[in-house]
């Protein structure tokens, strides 16, 4: 017969309640001790990544900046007078002298304002020898009256002398003796006048002439001033040097176009002295200075070899364009060849040498006196951790290690910022 059991119901129950907690605190274990974990290292390959290792020694510090070389002297050639362009004789890429004919303009205006000038400086110049003849007559005719009054007053002197002496021997009356000496006396006295009446008529007659003078002068020079501008309208190069195309944003002319003054017509180069024009970032110019060492490569243009060319900093721009400042290298020595104006280059300025120092390769986001975190390479080559380093100054391929790495460490310098939630990656 079957024996009833008791409290069965019970005991299952409870055997099901317990097993549920142990599987429910077996499954939060596992759980947590799963989110515990670091996560797994994500593969990198070595041969895709720049790895570089810190050394101790001498850094030269640098900047680099692309630019192109331009002639240090030019010559902006303009209108002097509003004219038209008849003929271009000579285009851009040619070489010139200084009397070379660049091109023929023409100005109707000019011309009349020219013939104009001279007729009204020969009116003046005819009128200056007329006056000059004038004034010679007329001092002639008072010379010549100074002359009658001074031989009247001798002749009257003579007359008196002789009544004074026939007047003491009785012959003649006192009267007639004091009216000879009178007369002698106006006479004199006259001829003082007319000497100083041409005294002072020779000034006047000096200044008359000196004013007439002047207008001829001014008429002349106007006269000259047409006639530089009419042959002025023959445009001519300046000087020795090549014939360039005017630079942006300016305008090329063209025949049959007309032009006010000042209008830039063309330029003139001396392709033989060239100079470097190089643009450096704003962040990097604070440490040029004037006389500082560079060296320009001409070697971009065209995947060329034309060679590396010394020269030295002449010029800082003291503004800033595009995020980028200008800075001028004079040339040293002979240029290579196949440099010419407006070819592209690439300069290195050299700041200072640092003959002490821990530096290591600049990494792709490395900029002076900040801090970023590399991945450090383990000895054994495998993996890599993330470091947290301090940089100090910087060169265009080197950078100063202040702290976080030391002398012999292995560090990535590639961009990884793909991995950036990792702490940790297997190199493979």
């Amino acid at each position: 017969m079957d024996i009833q059991r008791k409290n069965v119901g019970r005991n299952k129950a409870i055997r099901w309640t317990i097993i549920g907690i142990v599987t429910v605190g077996v499954v939060l274990g596992l759980f947590f001790w799963v989110k515990g974990l670091k996560p797994a290292a994500p593969p990198a390959e070595m041969s895709a990544l720049w790895p570089d290792t810190v050394k101790r020694g001498p850094m030269v510090r640098e900047v680099r900046g692309l630019g192109t070389l331009v002639p240090e002297d030019t010559m902006l050639i303009t209108a002097n007078t509003d004219a038209r362009i008849e003929r271009i004789l000579i285009k851009p890429g040619t070489p010139v002298k200084a009397d070379s004919l660049v091109m023929v303009m023409t100005s109707p205006e000019l011309q009349t304002a020219l013939l104009d000038a001279q007729y009204l400086l020969k009116a003046s110049q005819a009128d200056f020898e007329n006056l000059k003849v004038t004034l010679e007559k007329a001092l002639l005719d008072m010379q010549s009256a100074a002359a009658q009054t001074k031989g009247d007053m001798e002749n009257a002197k003579l007359q008196a002398d002789r009544d004074q002496t026939l007047a003491k021997d009785g012959l003649v009356s006192e009267i007639d003796a004091k009216i000879s000496a009178t007369k002698a006396q106006q006479l004199a006295e006259q001829y003082q006048l007319q000497l100083k009446r041409l005294e002072i008529n020779s000034k006047a007659d000096e200044a008359q002439l000196a004013a007439a003078k002047v207008k001829v002068d001014q008429l002349e020079g106007e006269y000259s001033l047409k006639k530089s501008q009419v042959n002025q309208l023959n445009v001519r190069a300046g000087f020795d040097g090549m014939l360039e195309a005017l630079p942006a944003p300016l305008t090329q002319v063209e025949e049959g176009q007309k032009v006010l003054a000042g209008t830039p017509l063309g330029k003139v180069a001396q392709p033989s002295h060239l100079k470097a024009e190089l643009k450096i970032a704003e962040t990097q110019v604070k440490d040029i200075a004037i006389g500082q060492p560079a060296v320009i490569d001409t070697r971009l243009a065209g995947g060329g070899s034309n060679g590396l060319i010394e020269g030295r900093v002449s010029r800082i721009d003291p503004s800033i364009l595009n995020g980028t400042v200008t800075v001028d290298v004079a040339l040293k020595g002979q240029l290579p060849q196949g440099a010419r104006p407006d070819l592209s280059v690439d300069g290195t300025i050299q700041l200072e040498k640092l003959d002490d120092v821990v530096f290591v390769g600049r990494p792709v986001f490395g900029q002076e006196n900040s801090s970023v975190q590399l991945f450090k390479i383990e000895p054994d080559g495998k993996y890599a951790n993330k470091v947290k380093v301090a940089f100090g100054r910087s060169s265009v391929n080197t950078i100063e290690i202040k702290s976080g790495l030391s002398v012999g460490d292995r560090v990535i310098l590639s961009d990884m910022s793909n991995f950036d939630q990792y702490d940790r990656i297997k190199l493979n």
